[in-house]
């Protein structure tokens, strides 16, 4: 995609939505961190019923772990993978106690030190909680990068880098957000609706999907 392509790109998305939003429900960053782990595999609706009654119990790392891992398990018991992840949860809370002070790091290589958390998770945290200019990669955003030829790249890591290199600066802060969003309620997976995408006509994807016959 054209560098002029690109720009207009993000300032349509950006007219749509000036300021984008995860759509988990978080209070605080250690909130915002346990949900994103909790997110693997799993849709931020079915998360945020799943941390709806935790979270009015837990706000710290310390009330996690005054819990307890059976309780805690409970609670997410209605996510995919909740064995693993309630396990990841109650292990992070006891680093984040024992090696900072409670403390959510706003470092990428002490949150990927954290169980459960990879790259895409502390780009989400970094992002969101602390305004980085990250661009986390999920599966939204890795097809909206490859179909529209904003960002092709073979795997994850490969199109994050695209994002981040091509990227205008002033688009960076929210472009996680805004394409997360658009994968997930215009470009979508199985069928785009190319009929009422905004950036329809610098996209690469063709042919474009025309509106379902009434």
């Amino acid at each position: 995609m054209k560098k002029a392509d690109i720009h207009e790109f993000y300032a349509r998305l950006a007219a749509r939505t000036p300021e984008p939003e995860t759509e988990l429900v978080w209070g605080n960053p250690y909130q915002l961190l346990v949900a994103v782990v909790l997110s693997a595999q799993a849709t931020d609706v079915g998360v945020n019923k799943a941390t709806t009654a935790l979270f009015a119990k837990v706000k710290t790392p310390a009330d996690m772990v005054a819990l307890g891992h059976d309780a805690v398990r409970d609670h997410v018991k209605t996510i995919g993978l909740f064995n693993t992840k309630a396990k990841n949860v109650m292990a992070l809370s006891q680093i984040l106690l024992r090696e900072h002070g409670g403390e959510i790091p706003r470092d990428r290589e002490a949150l990927e030190a954290l169980p459960g958390v990879g790259r895409k998770t502390a780009n989400v945290v970094l992002n969101v909680a602390f305004g980085e200019p990250t661009i986390a990669v999920d599966t939204h955003i890795f097809r909206v990068g490859n179909r529209t030829g904003l960002a092709k790249g073979k795997n994850p890591r490969e199109v994050e880098d695209a994002l981040v290199k091509h990227t205008p600066d002033e688009f960076r802060r929210h472009a996680h957000h805004w394409l997360i969003l658009h994968g997930r309620y215009v470009c979508k997976a199985r069928t785009p609706e190319c009929w009422r995408c905004v950036v329809a006509h610098v996209c690469a994807f063709k042919p474009k999907t025309k509106p379902p016959a009434a």
